[in-house]
């Protein structure tokens, strides 16, 4: 279906790092004077972001500028809340993330229905600056706050025989308009998968935050996977269920359209999509469907790291 391009995004109207992370002593000192009123009614989904502390990983992408707040939080692929590129942002607000359980099973020793606190507070939160790339030929640099799959994969224990990693997220149609209606784009719940050493991979994390402060719901709140080497449909949102398994689960957008989308979805640009090439792509930001394309690189630019899990694996054929 036609996606519609972002808005051009100014250099004057991206929000340096520091000035967005005071914004709400900002807006509540003006709020205090009678400048603004209605503050939570203009910003359904900001008033629930909170700060995060979080240290910068030498993982982290560099040399490259960070995509605006303005155009991460606005132009997203969330079919749970419509298909439209800014559905999420108009229709995510409603969506309850607090209590939040994820349920964790499968091929591990420490199966269980574990709180979000659980999960996240062990962790050490990590700054990670990773480049993303969508399947439609667009991509962003995100400042995500998160935190190795691994550490939550290895203190549940898998058993010898796990070989794959499935994800699943949330059904909750009264929130989440997507999933009502006689239209549905998709099959719910939506579900992903990856093998367990890519799970395990360094790269891979659970997101909780970006911009240094909690995930916003168009974005996938309370906790969504990030693998910066495959497409971002591969980076599933709101999680609910991670399971361990013997076989390749299914996912997704390859029950919907396997002849288009994978189970592998690594960035390749010599592997073109049925309906376009994968050569090239647009940063979102940089002056919209008419600006500069920049070539796309083999496995999003992280080969360095992640090349050595596919040894012998035909790329072509293992789309």
């Amino acid at each position: 279906m036609p996606m519609r391009p972002p808005p051009d995004t100014a250099p004057s109207d991206i929000t340096p790092r520091e000035i967005y992370l005071r914004r709400r002593e900002l807006l509540a000192g003006a709020a205090s004077l009678g400048l603004i009123s209605g503050l939570s009614a203009a910003l359904p989904t900001e008033a629930e972001a909170a700060p995060l502390k979080a240290e910068a990983s030498p993982l982290s992408t560099t040399g490259e500028a960070n995509t605006s707040l303005a155009d991460i939080t606005s132009y997203n692929n969330f079919y749970e809340f419509g298909t439209d590129k800014a559905d999420p942002k108009r229709y995510a607000g409603k969506l309850t993330t607090t209590p939040w359980k994820v349920k964790i099973d499968g091929l591990v020793d420490k199966p269980g229905d574990y709180d979000l606190d659980d999960i996240v507070k062990p962790a050490k939160l990590e700054e990670r600056v990773y480049r993303m790339r969508c399947v439609e030929g667009w991509s962003m640099v995100i400042p995500w706050v998160g935190f190795p799959l691994s550490q939550v994969l290895s203190r549940v224990e898998p058993k010898s025989n796990a070989r794959y990693v499935a994800f699943e997220t949330l059904v909750r149609p009264a929130e989440m308009p997507g999933q009502s209606g006689l239209f549905q784009p998709l099959p719910w719940p939506y579900v992903e998968g990856l093998r367990l050493d890519e799970a395990m991979h360094p790269l891979t994390i659970l997101a909780v935050g970006l911009y240094g402060e909690t995930l916003l719901n168009q974005n996938g709140a309370p906790i969504r996977l990030v693998v910066p080497w495959k497409y971002g449909f591969k980076s599933i949102k709101s999680i609910v269920r991670i399971s361990l398994v013997e076989r390749e689960p299914p996912i997704t957008w390859k029950s919907a359209n396997a002849r288009e989308y994978g189970f592998y979805s690594n960035v390749n640009p010599q592997v073109d999509h049925p309906r376009w090439s994968q050569a090239t792509e647009r940063r979102i930001g940089e002056g919209g469907l008419f600006g500069r394309r920049r070539p796309t690189l083999m496995f999003n630019g992280y080969g360095d790291q992640v090349a050595s899990l596919y040894t012998g694996l035909d790329l072509k054929t293992n789309y």
